[in-house]
């Protein structure tokens, strides 16, 4: 079947079916519904999508699997039902095509980032499109169609997959902007050569945009490649009518593209969102109309050289990195952004600690559900008004790749320069479901954004014309249930560009210097959580509910004894002492907590490394 339909795109154009999603919308379906489900459990109304489409004429049905992988039915709790949602949507595509149709397995995007900007590694991702593939194999399908892909590497691993399931038909397809580059800013003769490269039998474009950027997006890969081309284009783009997307692209309108798509070698000719089996009906009457030309000569475009430009040394990048790179002691004290927008507490704070030599104020990212100046703004705020050096923590939650880049970009033409480069902080989310919530990319991926821009790169690895100096931090837990699983983030965070690494706070000594030990082959500086205790009741709760801290019991005791009041601060004081002083050979730097806000706890604290000259502390914070 493989030679068969390969060898029929060569004499003529075939015409593939149009939307699903778009017509099972119009007959009820919610959009909260999977719709790959409705294979099992409403079979009637998917064959009844097919049939309408293979009387408008499409020579090939897409099975209706476009988000039947493991990792999209999770969503709906349905990932045990991987091989029968596949395998019965072959079938039913199957059973309206007979053998005078095509019927063409759909596979789409998995619906997450993969690595390095995301949590999925490429094997997974392989292994992921493997078991949906199979299924459809299993089923009967003549071709696949590998589609609404935005990332080359996920469409390059789904063409992997599919090669080392079955020797069908491949097509695959990628999505691209008005622009003619992906999401990720890759340009379409880039995708174009690489798939080309890896094979794949047709190489096409679908869905985002309408038949126009197709169009012009297919002229550019004509340039790059002699394999034959593909188009399902949106019926134009969507508009909000009522409260429902309506694409106003006429079937007329479509059909007069197809012709167009037809001269630049397109051989498989279809619609996406938007399109109806009245779509179909004009395509196929263009498709009619068209004679096929024989495959035009290939123009070949020198590869695009990356550009990468060498990130800048350690040493010059802020004053803090100057400090880490120079071997010296680092001490920084957290300050929480406010509630509300008056930050004239916390600035005061600031000058204080400035003035009393704190290398530099640490900003996490959000504390508790309140609502709360960001930390982005109280870190300028202090930049401006203080001068004092800022570490801001930057976390992934609720933030896409595009919005996290242009944050970055911003925050270093304000000036701040070091990022503690977070997922997002659990432990400050107490009563909140918000740590729950699907991540696009998670605090590796953001470190290779950060890596990225510091070599005059996007995270798309297209060149800038500029780059950054960020110092790269990141989150170290020696107290992981998991110790294994937190040396293999931390291997992958080394890898992906990571300067030094910051802990929660310590208390257990004799366990921090053993895991200390099973990183120091990562020569990575290491600034150590610093918490000074304010009762026994507070010692509780960090020991019990903050995950990855552990208080020994010796010191639980001591609290215990202490009970509250100043006697229990002063106790908690002197553990926070003697903590610094047990470490301070071990570690390049202390990261202190301000309980209820009290800089001067954090500065009696600081106070037992000895008295620090001022004008060399005024020098490193500047």
């Amino acid at each position: 079947m493989r030679e068969a339909f390969l060898q029929k795109v060569e004499k003529r154009a075939l015409v593939c079916d149009g939307a699903m999603g778009t017509i099972l919308y119009a007959k009820g379906v919610s959009l909260t519904r999977c719709f790959d489900e409705l294979n099992l459990t409403s079979p009637g109304t998917v064959k009844e999508v097919h049939l309408a489409y293979a009387k408008a004429g499409a020579d090939v049905l897409e099975t209706n699997t476009f988000g039947a992988t493991r990792l999209r039915l999770e969503k709906f709790g349905l990932e045990d039902k991987v091989r029968e949602i596949n395998l019965a949507g072959a079938r039913l595509a199957r059973e309206v095509a007979g053998d005078a149709l095509y019927v063409a397995g759909s596979v789409g995007p998995l619906g997450i980032r993969l690595a390095p900007l995301g949590p999925t590694s490429l094997r997974d991702a392989r292994e992921c499109f493997s078991e949906q593939i199979a299924a459809l194999v299993e089923g009967g399908v003549d071709l696949l169609i590998i589609e609404t892909m935005s990332d080359v590497h996920e469409a390059a691993e789904a063409l992997l997959a599919a090669r080392g399931v079955c020797s069908l038909p491949v097509v695959v397809q990628m999505t691209v902007q008005d622009d003619g580059r992906t999401p990720a800013g890759m340009p379409v003769e880039e995708f174009t050569r690489q798939l080309d490269e890896l094979g794949a039998d047709l190489i096409g474009l679908n869905c985002s945009v309408g038949p126009a950027a197709v169009l012009d997006a297919l002229e550019r890969m004509a340039t790059v490649t002699h394999r034959r081309l593909s188009a399902q284009p949106n019926a134009g783009m969507p508009r909000t009518v009522n409260g429902r997307n309506v694409y106003l692209s006429s079937p007329e309108y479509m059909a007069g593209y197809t012709r167009r798509f037809m001269q630049l070698g397109a051989r498989l000719v279809g619609g996406c969102c938007g399109t109806t089996p009245e779509h179909i009906r004009a395509i196929k009457a263009a498709v009619r109309s068209v004679t096929v030309e024989p495959a035009r000569a290939r123009i070949q475009i020198a590869p695009r050289a990356a550009r990468t430009q060498a990130p800048l040394p350690l040493e010059t990048r802020s004053p803090l990195a100057a400090k880490l790179a120079r071997g010296e002691f680092a001490v920084l004290v957290e300050i929480n952004p406010p509630k509300g927008s008056d930050a004239s507490k916390e600035i005061e704070a600031a000058q204080y600690l400035f003035e009393h030599g704190v290398d530099a104020i640490n900003i996490p990212d959000g504390s508790a559900i309140t609502g709360r100046m960001s930390a982005l703004t109280l870190a300028a705020i202090f930049r401006q008004r203080v001068g004092c050096e800022v570490l801001l923590h930057y976390s992934c939650r609720d933030r896409n790749v595009l919005g996290i880049q242009s944050d970055l970009l911003g925050l270093h033409a304000l000036g701040l320069r070091n990022i503690l480069a977070t997922t997002y902080e659990a432990s400050r989310f107490a009563g909140s479901t918000d740590h729950l919530v699907p991540l696009e990319v998670d605090s590796i991926g953001l470190v290779r954004i950060l890596s990225n821009l510091n070599q005059g790169l996007d995270f798309g690895a297209n060149p800038l014309g500029t780059q950054t100096g960020f110092l790269i931090g990141v989150w170290l837990t020696p107290g992981n249930a998991n110790p294994e699983e937190e040396l293999g983030r931390l291997e992958h965070k080394v890898q992906a560009g990571a300067d030094f690494a910051v802990t929660p706070p310590v208390f257990d000594v004799e366990q921090f210097r053993k895991f200390l030990k099973r990183v120091e082959h990562f020569r990575l500086p290491v600034v150590a959580g610093i918490c000074p205790l304010t009762s026994f009741r507070h010692a509780e709760f960090m020991n019990n509910e903050i995950p990855g801290i552990s208080i020994p019991p010796a010191i639980l005791e001591r609290m215990r004894s202490a009970d509250t009041g100043e006697k229990g601060r002063a106790e908690g004081r002197k553990i926070a002492q003697e903590t610094i002083l047990a470490i301070r050979d071990l570690v390049q730097g202390i990261q202190i907590s301000t309980p209820f806000g009290r800089c001067d706890l954090a500065v009696e604290v600081a106070g037992v490394l000895g008295k620090r000259k001022q004008e060399s502390a005024v020098g490193g914070v500047q």
